[in-house]
């Protein structure tokens, strides 16, 4: 256990096209949990907490750690299992994490260990299961499945995040104009999808959605084939980062390989956090970096490129 606690920290610095390292806990069964290591800033034994008067929800209290204090929250209750006891919450383990702009630990009762993989071998729930749930992506490991919670769902539950693009960001004149475009977005967490969606059609944009990075470059390709130029039709690409088959970075990628789509303008838009993002947008060739989320800030990148193209 040692081991893992002193090189998460060393491991959130490391980064590679399609790479996924995953740290894996589990809750109060010995099914395996896992989460994107570069989400992790540290792991720690749980210390005691600071508890929140009149608290209802599945924050337990705030935790003091090097001079910050973070919210704790039991993530077995928060998915609908049975809350970890009071008396047993100090022989469990925070992870500490950062999800769209917000530092929080979840309580969980033990850490495994880090597994290195790719993110062509994480794979989308089936659609049986259907969407009411907190899974985002499944990957078989050692003959058993590994679940990947959709943080990002638990968390917009939580504290839920206004869509609306104010007035400063995008006046009346501007919505107009931007019915005339249309942008494809990539995002594997459905609350994220519906956040950008109706941002974007809050503004006035046609918006198609992909459910990962493979579905999107097929979908390109699709287009593409039957000779559509994918350059004009889309005002632009917006890509998550993370998501199963195919990350953001490989379609970004792709779209630069591919004569027909090479000047496509891409953003990368994530809850990662961390210096890499800089440099491996540069890498791959993205037109920018967009951290999950606000949508002014989002509106902000579409308005610009609006103007971009209108003045060629």
């Amino acid at each position: 256990m040692s081991g893992i606690l002193d090189s998460v920290n060393l491991r959130t610095q490391m980064v590679g096209q399609n790479r996924l390292e995953l740290l894996l806990f589990a809750l109060e069964s010995d099914q395996q949990y896992g989460i994107n290591v570069f989400k992790v800033r540290e792991v720690l034994q749980c210390p005691k907490l600071t508890e929140v008067p009149r608290q209802t929800s599945a924050i337990k209290g705030m935790a003091h750690i090097r001079g910050e204090t973070i919210p704790v929250l039991d993530l077995s209750e928060a998915i609908g299992r049975e809350s970890v006891p009071k008396d047993q919450r100090r022989d469990c383990f925070l992870i500490v994490a950062e999800y769209n702009r917000r530092t929080l630990a979840f309580l969980v009762r033990q850490v495994d260990r880090i597994l290195n993989t790719q993110w062509d071998q994480i794979m989308a729930p089936p659609t049986e299961i259907g969407v009411e749930n907190y899974l985002t992506a499944i990957f078989e490991h050692e003959d058993r499945l590994i679940e990947i919670l959709d943080v990002e769902q638990i968390l917009a539950d939580l504290y839920p995040m206004p869509t609306e693009v104010s007035k400063e960001v995008a006046d009346d004149q501007l919505r107009e104009k931007a019915k005339e475009y249309q942008i494809l977005i990539t995002d594997d967490s459905s609350v994220a999808r519906n956040q950008m969606k109706r941002s974007l059609e809050g503004l006035g944009i046609k918006v198609t959605a992909c459910n990962n990075g493979r579905q999107a470059w097929d979908f390109l390709c699709d287009l593409a084939d039957r000779g559509i130029d994918v350059t004009t039709h889309f005002l632009m690409v917006i890509s998550d980062i993370e998501m199963p088959e195919m990350d953001g970075y490989t379609l970004t990628s792709m779209i630069r390989d591919d004569e027909r789509m090479k000047t496509m303008h891409v953003v990368l838009h994530t809850s990662l956090s961390g210096g890499f993002n800089v440099s491996m947008v540069k890498k791959v060739g993205a037109d920018g970096f967009l951290a999950k989320f606000n949508p002014d800030d989002l509106a902000t990148a579409v308005v610009q490129r609006i103007h971009q193209v209108e003045t060629k």
